[in-house]
Formats: structure tokens, C-alpha cells, sequence
């Protein structure tokens, strides 16, 4: 219980103080209003272009929209206890590290499944959806897969945090290549091999495919493997981060580098 304690509140206590984004109009601007605004820009531009139909394009800025606040959230999350001159009390406490850093992940992933859900409705109320019932739990899944992936995929950036002083340029840089290189905006069919093979391990990739799947209303199993394939990228995301974490937590004791910026 103890540890289910320290996960839980230390992770709304930790999303409150090192979240820039909390402030409602900053919240409500950056996350909600922006995603729906970049989405409106990609259906049109496409409508323009004939390159894909409404479809391709309102279900990859759905995932974009929130593993946005994902990948920037993780490395706030991580990288913002060194900016603010925290991170020593906190790599002093004794408790697990897995439920200290990861109970810090959970807000990010119920704020991605929020800004998901809103950016759908203003993309069916806008543009229209076009969605068949039974593709409904498997873009859900699908969702929450992108969502968990893309935390994790933030906090292993996050984790450079503790030795490099300027992590948010790695995120946008993080970002963008979610943009080109994971099928949300550019179909991967269009991208030379190499390209291809990088999207393939990164967060959205899988859970795109899935999405499109469920879409055009393709066999729940199908989408299913789509799904395992996005937990797959995002739990060794998360173990990647929880090796860098140690390994820098341990090389900054050594250095006494915690609170060096």
C-alpha cells in the first residue's frame, strides 16, 4: 500500500509542480485548442493535395495530440527536478525507484487519453469520423497503447535530464521525428527503407496501424497485434529509461553533478 501511495500521490504531486503546462489557459491552449487547430490544418491541406482521405489524417493527429503532451510531459517529469534544484532530495529518499519514476508517468497517460478523446469529438463534430461500431474497442485500446508507449518514450528523454542541461530540444526533436516517421502524417509506405526501419521502434508507429485497421473494419485480431506490438515498443522504452535512471543516478553521485546545471 505504501508503495501504491508513493506511485499515486507522489505522481499528482509531481505532475502538479513540474508540468508547465497546468495553468488552465496554458493547458487549454498548448493541448487542446492547438492539436485540433494542427488537425484541421492537415484534413484541409490533404483535401487540397488528394494525397489520403479525411480519415488518415484526423486519426494520426489524434495520436500526435496526445503523445505530444506524452514525450514533453515524461521529460518535464524527470528533467525538471534538476532545473529546479529538487533532483538531490529526491535521489536521496530511499523508496523504490520504479514506483518513485513511475508513478510520475500515470498523470501523463490519463492527460493523453483526455486530450484524445476531445480531439476526437472536435474531429467528428468539424470534419466527420467515419468509424464502424465494432473498430470502437479496438481504437480505444489502440489509444491507450499510443498513450503508455509514448510516456515511456518521454521519460527515457526525461532521464537524460540528469546529466545534459537542455532536454526540451531533444523532445521537439523527438517529436518530429514522431511526426515524419511513424505513419500519422506521412504514410511509412512513401518513406525510403531506412526511414521506415526507425519509425518501426518508435512510439505511435504500431498504434497507428491499429487505429487505421480499426477504421476500415478489420478483424479485431488483427488490431489486437497491433496493439501487442505498441506495448511491446513502449515496455522496452520503459526499461530502457529505468537503466538510464539508474545508470545516470549512479554516475552523478559519483561525479556530484545532481544539481549541477
Amino acid at each position: 500500500m505504501r508503495t501504491l501511495r508513493l506511485a499515486g500521490i507522489g505522481g499528482i504531486l509531481a505532475y502538479r509542480a513540474l508540468f508547465n503546462w497546468t495553468s488552465p489557459s496554458l493547458f487549454i491552449g498548448s493541448l487542446m485548442a492547438a492539436p485540433v487547430f494542427q488537425l484541421l490544418f492537415f484534413v484541409y491541406l490533404g483535401r487540397e493535395i488528394g494525397v489520403a482521405d479525411d480519415n488518415f489524417y484526423v486519426l494520426g493527429n489524434v495520436l500526435l495530440a496526445a503523445t505530444g503532451a506524452c514525450v514533453t510531459g515524461g521529460t518535464m517529469a524527470i528533467a525538471n527536478e534538476r532545473r529546479y534544484g529538487t533532483l538531490g532530495p529526491v535521489l536521496l529518499s530511499p523508496r523504490s525507484r520504479i514506483a518513485l519514476w513511475g508513478g510520475r508517468a500515470l498523470p501523463y497517460v490519463g492527460n493523453a487519453l483526455l486530450i484524445m478523446t476531445f480531439t476526437l469529438a472536435c474531429a467528428a463534430v468539424t470534419v466527420g469520423l467515419r468509424m464502424p461500431a465494432s473498430g470502437i474497442p479496438g481504437l480505444i485500446l489502440a489509444l491507450l497503447a499510443a498513450s503508455l508507449s509514448g510516456t515511456a518514450f518521454g521519460i527515457v528523454i526525461g532521464s537524460l535530464g540528469l546529466r545534459a542541461s537542455n532536454t526540451m530540444v531533444m523532445a521537439n526533436i523527438a517529436y518530429t521525428m514522431l511526426i515524419l516517421l511513424t505513419g500519422t502524417i506521412v504514410s511509412r509506405a512513401t518513406l525510403p527503407t531506412w526511414m521506415s526501419a526507425i519509425g518501426g521502434v518508435l512510439p505511435l508507429t504500431h498504434a497507428t496501424e491499429a487505429v487505421r485497421a480499426s477504421s476500415a473494419g478489420i478483424d479485431l485480431a488483427v488490431v489486437l497485434g497491433h496493439v501487442g506490438e505498441e506495448l511491446a515498443v513502449g515496455l522496452f522504452y520503459a526499461l530502457l529509461a529505468a537503466a538510464l535512471l539508474k545508470y545516470f543516478e549512479w554516475t552523478s553521485r559519483r561525479g556530484a553533478s545532481l544539481d549541477a546545471v
